[in-house]
């Protein structure tokens, strides 16, 4: 391609929308990767009806960069953001980051807001022959305690939420002639990131190292795989597959990543969901996890976050983790009683004070359960090139994040 290729980004803007964007068009007006780039998602960025983070406004200020509003759930809709201006290039490059990330809606809202948008999204692509689709997976599966961890490796997507997504990935891998491949994280964090179980677990780490205690935890003895990913690897690694994609084309990519999208969901539903693949159907794709080298296990995860404020990481006694194995949603309250009420005392005890952040220490019960994470990244290394940005969770890496987050005034000040 003679001409920087031009690019759209769908949904995200709560997740990783944000920063893929900020790599694409530098902020500050830097190099560029892309001549174009439109930002689609159901959102307002102005006035901002979800959390857009300190650098995020400025990107939109750059030249050839528009942001549209949009309800992706319609056909037309979708067919109409690919039109490009008067005057530009046809888009060349989609990244797919859309759907529904809340683990507690409805099958129904999951169907639509994640299965269908993608599809969507994915068959308008198609028909508009895109150099390369790219799209996110995010860590809703239930891994294996032990194993390789790689891509072949079978692992279980997490209730409803993790059906959906995955059913995403077998409608879009079914989609002839769609230039896809498919990037799957371990657990995000970094600056402006507060979708994920992480960032209240180090709100919660930040609430005891004030309070000078140690912070306990469910599922003692927690060696089990909780695997990270820096959200500029997350964005780096997308870059990285659309440009493989983009000289590579589907066919020669699914020879040399591709891998099966098993069925993973109730036969029933292939009758009563438009799209859906049938389980007979064997759907291949191009998949790619990305991950830190940390390889860390739930307890240095833990013990990571807490020595960095000054505190140390241990485990509720066995009646406490009992009782929340069996009534983890009755005892919820009771977890949260002192991190969150401390939380509420650091932001408006903060200098200055900060009432109305995006980030919180309550622990819900999804982030409260045993999640298994490991998605080993040595093919996105060996195959395509990739090299982390970011390879170690660590204090550095904390510290980044928080003081960028304390610099727009989001994260307590409360140093003496």
């Amino acid at each position: 391609m003679s001409r920087k290729p031009n690019a759209i980004i769908f949904g995200g803007l709560n997740t990783c929308s944000r920063h893929l964007a900020a790599l694409l068009v530098p902020p500050d007006g830097g190099e560029r990767l892309v001549e174009n780039l439109r930002i689609v998602d159901k959102y307002s960025v102005a006035p901002a009806t979800t959390y857009l983070g300190s650098v995020f406004p400025n990107v939109l200020k750059q030249p050839n960069v528009e942001y549209r509003q949009a309800n992706l759930t319609v056909a037309a809709t979708v067919a109409s953001c690919f039109d490009p201006r008067e005057g530009n290039e046809p888009f060349d490059y989609i990244f797919d980051l859309t759907g529904e990330i809340q683990w507690d809606r409805p099958e129904g809202i999951q169907i639509s807001h994640t299965f269908k948008i993608a599809r969507l999204v994915g068959l308008e692509a198609a028909k508009r022959k895109v150099k390369a689709y790219v799209r996110i997976q995010h860590p809703f599966y239930q891994c294996k305690e032990s194993g390789s961890h790689d891509e072949k490796e079978e692992v279980k997507p997490e209730g409803v939420l993790g059906t959906w997504w995955h059913e995403a990935l077998r409608a879009l891998g079914a989609i002839e002639d769609l230039n896809l491949v498919i990037v799957r994280t371990a657990l995000p964090y970094g600056p402006y990131i507060n979708y994920t179980a992480l960032v209240p677990f180090i709100a919660v780490a930040a609430c005891y190292g004030h309070l000078k205690q140690p912070m306990k935890a469910l599922n003692s003895p927690g060696k089990y795989p909780s695997h990270t990913v820096h959200v500029d690897d997350i964005v780096g690694a997308m870059w990285a597959a659309a440009e493989w994609m983009a000289k590579t084309g589907r066919t020669e990519a699914d020879a040399l990543a591709g891998e099966e999208i098993a069925f993973k969901n109730e036969k029933s539903k292939v009758d009563e969901v438009e799209g859906m693949v049938p389980p007979s159907k064997k759907v291949i794709a191009p998949l790619f996890n990305i991950e830190d080298d940390s390889k860390l296990t739930f307890v240095e995860l833990g013990n990571v976050i807490t020595s960095f404020f000054g505190t140390t990481f241990d485990f509720h006694n066995f009646v406490t983790n009992i009782a929340a194995k069996f009534r983890l949603e009755d005892i919820i309250e009771d977890i949260n009683e002192v991190h969150v009420s401390t939380w509420t005392t650091m932001i408006t005890t903060s200098k200055p004070p900060i009432p109305n952040t995006h980030f919180s220490s309550y622990m819900d019960v999804y982030n409260l359960k045993k999640h298994v994470v490991a998605f080993n990244a040595d093919k996105i290394k060996n195959i395509i090139g990739y090299k982390l940005k970011r390879p170690e969770f660590n204090h550095d890496a904390l510290r980044d994040m928080i003081d960028k987050l304390k610099a727009e005034n989001s994260w307590p000040n409360n140093d003496p």
